[in-house]
């Protein structure tokens, strides 16, 4: 095997592969007036409940200056609010509303099973493989 040759191979498949999860989720979010860095902010918020607006970036690989601009976006929608630490000043956090969660709910089951489906020729072996190997290269620095 041709180590730097498969690595090449590799990297551009992960591309295109990354390019279809792109296209995916912008239909997504398109469909119901959102872009696709809101529905992933709506999403993380959906999914893991109220975040401090200085982590969401981070957790969504978005730069800190967009982070605040789309949650700005989603706070003029409706769909999203933000609520100041009790404790500290310095935090601000966002948590989605009930127009976001009604939004979520309806979107999210839809959402979901087009992901499933993209991973319909893939076996369940392969895909916890997969999330085992990508989780350990997601460390790289």
């Amino acid at each position: 095997m041709d180590r730097q040759q498969e690595v090449l191979k590799t990297y551009i498949a992960l591309m295109r592969v990354h390019g279809e999860f792109e296209k995916l989720v912008k239909k997504d979010a398109n469909r119901y007036g959102l872009n696709v860095t809101e529905f992933a902010v709506l999403e993380l918020l959906y999914n893991r409940g109220q975040q401090p607006i200085q982590q969401i970036g981070s957790r969504i690989l978005i730069a800190s200056s967009s982070t605040t601009y789309v949650v700005d976006k989603l706070c003029n929608k409706g769909y999203a609010k933000r609520i100041p630490d009790a404790n500290d000043r310095r935090v601000t956090f966002t948590a989605i509303t009930d127009k976001g969660k009604e939004l979520m709910d309806q979107v999210y089951p839809e959402h979901r099973d087009h992901l499933v489906e993209f991973f319909e020729e893939v076996s369940d072996d392969e895909i916890l493989a997969m999330k085992k190997t990508l989780q350990r290269m997601s460390h790289y620095e």
